[in-house]
C-alpha cells in the first residue's frame, strides 16, 4: 500500500486550521508545559512539522522564540493568517540545510513522526535533529502510541480498520479525526516504542524520560478509553556523545 501525506492537502489545512486542543489532544498538550519546564533552558526553540500553527503557538505562549518548519505549503499560509508576525519556514528534502549547528535549545516535533514513512528518513531527520540541537537542548516528541490504532477515542476513531491490530512497525495504519470537519481517514505509520528507541540511538539521541498521558475522571471530557490506554507518548531526548 503507497503511503500518502493526507497533510499536503489544503481541505485538510483549512480544518486544521481551525482545531485546537479538544478531547484526546488535551491529553497530548496538557502535560506539555510542565515536562518542558523540568528539561528546558533557554527560550530558543523550533517546532518541527508545526502545520498551521497550533503547537507554534502554544510555544509562544510558553515564552520561546521560535521557528517553525513544514512541508506542506498549504498548512503554513494557514499559520500565517493567524500569527502574521510569526517565522514560518518551508522545509523540503533538503532538510534543515538553512540551520546551523546547535542554535536550538528546544526541539518539538508533535505528531510529526506519525507522518515519516521510512526508519531511513526517519533517521536522517533525527541526526539532523541532533545537530542544530545545543549541547544542553532537548528534543520534546510527541508521537501517537500503537494502542492509538487499535480503540476509539474522543477525538478519534479507528473501528472501520479492524486491520490496523495485523500492522507492525513501518506500516500503514488508518484513523479517523471526528475532532475536524474533515473526516477522511487518514494514513499513519506505525512505529512502537522500541523501534523508536532503535532509531533515536542510531541517531546519536539519548532519552531523558517518558511519558504516556492518561486521561482523569475530573477532566471536562467524556473520556472513551483515556483513562486506561494512554493515545499518545512524549518522549524527551538529549544529544548523546558519538
Amino acid at each position: 500500500m503507497e503511503f500518502t501525506n493526507a497533510y499536503e492537502d489544503a481541505r485538510r489545512a483549512e480544518a486544521y486550521a481551525k482545531l485546537e486542543f479538544p478531547g484526546t489532544y488535551y491529553l497530548a498538550f496538557r502535560d506539555l508545559p510542565e515536562i518542558i519546564s523540568q528539561h528546558v533552558n533557554g527560550k530558543k526553540a523550533m517546532d518541527f512539522g508545526c502545520g498551521a500553527g497550533r503547537s507554534t503557538r502554544f510555544l509562544t505562549e510558553l515564552g520561546f522564540d521560535f521557528v517553525g518548519v513544514d512541508i506542506s505549503a498549504d498548512m503554513l499560509k494557514k499559520a500565517r493568517e493567524f500569527d502574521p508576525t510569526g517565522d514560518y519556514r518551508l522545509v523540503g528534502e533538503s532538510g534543515f540545510d538553512q540551520f546551523q549547528d546547535k542554535v536550538f535549545d528546544l526541539i518539538l516535533s508533535a505528531f510529526t513522526f506519525d507522518n515519516i514513512p521510512t526508519r531511513d528518513r526517519k533517521l536522517s531527520i533525527m541526526k539532523e535533529i541532533r545537530r542544530i540541537l545545543k549541547p544542553e537542548g532537548r528534543f520534546v516528541n510527541l508521537v501517537s502510541s500503537p494502542e492509538m490504532y487499535y480503540h476509539e477515542w474522543v477525538s478519534f476513531s479507528t473501528k472501520d480498520f479492524p486491520e490496523n491490530r495485523n500492522a507492525k512497525c513501518g506500516d500503514i495504519v488508518k484513523i479517523i479525526n471526528t475532532a475536524t470537519d474533515d473526516v477522511r481517514p487518514v494514513d499513519d505509520i506505525l512505529w512502537p516504542d522500541v523501534d523508536y528507541r532503535a532509531v533515536y540511538q542510531q541517531a546519536g539521541l539519548a532519552a531523558l524520560s517518558m511519558h504516556k498521558p492518561l486521561g482523569s475522571e475530573d477532566e471536562p471530557y467524556q473520556w472513551v478509553n483515556e483513562t486506561r490506554i494512554a493515545p499518545w507518548s512524549i518522549y524527551v531526548l538529549k544529544r548523546a556523545a558519538l
